[in-house]
């Protein structure tokens, strides 16, 4: 396999909740204005990304895994899952508040939907003045204590809201009730699934005039009702090293503060690489080959490559690998 910083095309969904920040601030091609995500790299069945430069351009994501699994995942992930890809990488732009939702772990998502749990996390790149997200419980709170506020319409008198700020960092594991909050710009990383059970949703209605689903039945044994701490994540910002911000089985991600010319060794990973651009612009060059990469875009590495340059005057990266 040709291992280059791999580019795709952006698969854009218009959202009820959607606004212009990933047109405004990122620079997407976009023309409207309720476009709430940006996937920059799925493989989930009919949203499959395609690639957007150099010599595998026009191929899609699956058809690089279906060729060069090995060489693209790496040896230790292909084994582990196979000829799936298991990341699933976003851009989101909240202009109103998401429904507020929960993931099902593996166990319950593979049952019920045959398909991945979604452990996520969330980096803020943006966010306006007072902007905040719902994440858990305020209190340890029971199923019936959670129905009976569901049922009175007063869920949010037991969430817990968070005051947000550019750079802060979550970490959403299965089963924690959460929202993105209105005025929030944040990149998402998570599992590759898109089972999601929304809970609430301020009793919005769509253009057509329907509310949306809900799933309460099916989120009630999903639930974590323990009041945690654990969402929060306290990370070193040290220049060109990678800063970690989260290890879990589901993925690795690092902070990446690069000024000058960083050489980035990443022989012993057996893992795919994915540089996300949160601030900035960089060049990111491996096998021979230079992109560029600004604000709002990512890139792929395939296993197979050994060495990394990332060279900028100043740009902040989110680095993502299988651990």
């Amino acid at each position: 396999m040709k291992s280059y910083p791999i580019k795709f095309t952006p698969i854009l969904k218009e959202r009820l909740w959607g606004g212009t920040k990933l047109r405004d601030v990122l620079g997407k091609k976009i023309d409207n204005d309720i476009t709430g995500e940006s996937w920059e790299l799925s493989a989930v069945p009919g949203d499959v990304s395609v690639v957007a430069n150099g010599q595998y351009r026009g191929k899609s994501l699956q058809e690089l895994i279906d060729t060069y699994r090995a060489a693209l995942l790496g040896k230790n992930v292909s084994e582990r899952f196979g000829s799936e890809f298991p990341i699933l990488i976003k851009f989101i732009d909240a202009k109103q508040d998401l429904s507020i939702q929960l993931h099902p772990n593996d166990e319950l998502a593979r049952k019920r939907h045959n398909s991945f749990g979604k452990t996520e996390m969330w980096y803020i790149m943006q966010a306006d003045e007072g902007a905040e997200l719902i994440v858990g419980f305020n209190k340890n709170v029971s199923k019936e204590v959670y129905s009976s506020h569901l049922e009175k319409n007063t869920l949010t008198d037991i969430l817990n809201y968070e005051k947000v700020t550019e750079g802060d960092t979550f970490f959403i594991n299965t089963g924690k009730v959460h929202a993105i909050g209105a005025g929030v710009l944040l990149a998402e990383i998570q599992q590759t699934s898109d089972v999601t059970y929304r809970i609430y949703d301020f009793n919005r209605k769509d253009k057509n005039g329907n509310t949306r689903e809900l799933h309460t039945e099916l989120a009630l044994d999903a639930i974590d009702y323990e009041k945690k701490d654990d969402f929060k994540v306290t990370y070193t910002k040290e220049k060109n090293v990678s800063n970690t911000m989260v290890e879990c089985p589901y993925f690795t991600t690092h902070y990446m503060d690069v000024e000058g010319h960083l050489e980035h060794d990443i022989a012993g990973r057996d893992s795919f690489s994915i540089y996300m651009c949160v601030e900035g612009e960089a060049e990111i060059a491996t096998g021979g080959i230079t992109e560029n990469v600004k604000k709002g875009e990512t890139v792929l590495i395939p296993a197979a490559a050994e060495m990394v340059h990332l060279i900028s005057d100043k740009a902040k990266l989110l680095e993502v690998y299988i651990g």
